[in-house]
């Protein structure tokens, strides 16, 4: 190696390492992906680890449970609110095993103080228990899924005042569907958002999206959009008069439906009043008939 070829790779490496010592001293502008990092940091490998083999063991379980108990789970209710087969039969069986071993508990803490208990009688017990667990999800499922319907008939109205709006201002109909869609948060307009763009995303037609939604969940308020839509777009008829006449009378179908519900309770209020006041007069008259008796 010659002289030259010396100072080459001298030269080389020294400005190399003056050039990288230049970078670090200078401020750099801090990169994105590790600024958001730090904002919102990622679990931990072992805690996303564990979270996934969690995650995986409970949906295995649930699709066991499915395909080998003879169940139909409410399908139309759960995918109301948002559930699934695996996780409503998941969550039966795990109730019923809690309710055929509870009794046992009590059992051995009341043998641990002395108390003989036979020991059919936590078995008896349990099987009961079992049942009555088992079907604890049904009746919670059936419950919500009636709030829900109840909310949603609430949410279809507001959506249709809205689609109103959008047509008195010369909006195609479903232009106004989509606009009037994207202005609420609740899970109602939501689901009717999903429904539109997967049809817009695969081109389909609106109204029959909307009307195979409605009977997904059970809702029939969505077939009515659905028939004001194909009307819209089949016939070329204007059905701003027909959409707000539609919101009106939901409207007033609530309204209605809440009075029925707040005279329905204000009857059921009768009964515990009368025996409160029974039992009122038995105390002020209690005296009085004790010291009767006593004369005697």
């Amino acid at each position: 190696m010659n002289t030259l070829t010396t100072v080459l790779l001298s030269g080389a490496v020294g400005g190399s390492g003056l050039a990288l010592l230049v970078n670090e001293l200078l401020p750099a502008a801090p990169k994105l992906g590790p600024a958001l990092s730090r904002l919102h940091p990622d679990p931990t490998p072992h805690m996303a680890a564990t979270a996934g083999r969690q995650e995986s063991a409970q949906s295995q379980v649930g699709r066991w449970l499915v395909r080998k108990l003879p169940v139909t789970p409410p399908r139309k209710d759960l995918d109301l609110l948002g559930q699934s087969a695996e996780e409503f039969l998941l969550n039966k069986a795990l109730l019923a095993v809690f309710g055929l071993f509870a009794p046992s508990l009590f059992i051995t803490a009341w043998t641990l103080i002395g108390i003989n208990v036979p020991l059919y009688a936590p078995a008896l017990v349990g099987l009961v228990l079992a049942v009555v667990c088992w079907f604890v999800p049904d009746l919670m499922v059936k419950r919500d899924a009636v709030k829900a319907r109840a909310e949603a008939v609430h949410g279809i109205a507001v959506y249709l005042e809205l689609v109103a709006l959008r047509l008195a201002s010369g909006i195609a109909i479903e232009t106004a569907l989509e606009q009037a869609a994207f202005v609420g948060r609740g899970w109602v307009f939501v689901r009717i958002q999903e429904t539109l763009m997967q049809t817009r995303i695969e081109r389909g037609r609106q109204w029959s999206a909307l009307r195979e939604l409605g009977e997904r969940l059970e809702v029939p308020v969505l077939t009515d959009v659905a028939d004001f839509v194909q009307m819209s777009t089949q016939e070329g008829a204007s059905v701003y008069d027909t959409v707000r006449h539609r919101a009106e009378s939901l409207r007033t179908e609530q309204l209605n439906a809440e009075a029925s519900s707040a005279n329905a309770d204000t009857e059921k209020m009768q009964a515990p009043q009368a025996v409160l006041c029974v039992l009122v007069m038995a105390a002020m008259a209690f005296p009085a008939v004790l010291n009767a008796f006593n004369q005697t």
